[in-house]
């Protein structure tokens, strides 16, 4: 019977599977449980996008081990000195840290960052073939601006609507209480640098998967910003 469905409709019956489930709990039952599975989740979330990428290249790891390494060192950077997001500091909600940041968080911006890259190459290019056909050309520089930029600006988005929610969930707390501007402006450049890696790297960025699984994650943090208390 699971013949009958595609890899992409697999990973995302079972992304929104557990993504339901621990809306669930954290909203009606047994929150700090469901919290504490949000390692879970997004090494889940990970696996999922790994087996949808179509082409596994050598390029694709270099990628992901780029954006893993880079986003895991500005968070090393931002909680230990406070000169890259603000002053903040981690709670003990996504397991094992080191250096006062959770391992896990490195693959958080993989899948952010992957997922947005994914999600306005797919959108974009009806777009861009469409100028394409009309000027006989494809204009390659219109094409890498709308995706790194707007990737970026899609990226502090989805920020903007977590970051609430995670200070609720004790996942970090921000020193004076507010989250401060200068937070999605590292944001914003960081992810600019990352989708210019994103988009100049040779690997197939078609992925059904990758933009289901961010329309789920940006559903399930609206909701949780709106009914979480």
């Amino acid at each position: 019977m699971i013949n009958n469905f595609s890899k992409y409709q697999i990973a995302t019956t079972l992304a929104i599977f557990f993504h339901t489930v621990g809306l669930m709990g954290i909203l009606f039952f047994n929150k700090d449980f469901f919290i504490q599975a949000t390692p879970f989740n997004l090494l889940l979330s990970a696996v999922l996008l790994f087996y949808t990428q179509a082409e596994k290249s050598r390029h694709f790891f270099v990628f992901a081990t780029i954006v893993f390494f880079v986003g895991f060192t500005v968070e090393m950077i931002g909680v230990n000195t406070g000169k890259l997001f603000g002053q903040y500091n981690y709670g003990t909600m996504l397991g094992f840290k080191w250096k006062n940041v959770p391992v896990i968080i490195g693959l958080n911006w993989f899948i952010i960052i992957y997922c947005c890259g994914v999600c306005l190459n797919t959108f974009l290019m009806k777009i861009i073939n469409r100028v394409a056909a009309d000027n006989n050309e494809t204009p390659k520089a219109l094409k890498a601006m709308s995706v790194i930029v707007d990737g970026a600006t899609l990226a502090v988005l989805f920020d903007w609507l977590m970051e609430p929610v995670a200070v609720k969930l004790g996942y970090w707390q921000w020193n004076n209480g507010e989250i401060p501007i200068y937070n999605y402006l590292c944001w914003f450049i960081i992810s600019l640098c990352l989708l210019a890696v994103f988009h100049f790297s040779k690997f197939d960025k078609q992925n059904k998967f990758a933009v289901n699984l961010l329309l789920i994650q940006l559903m399930f943090f609206l909701i949780l910003r709106t009914f979480l208390k």
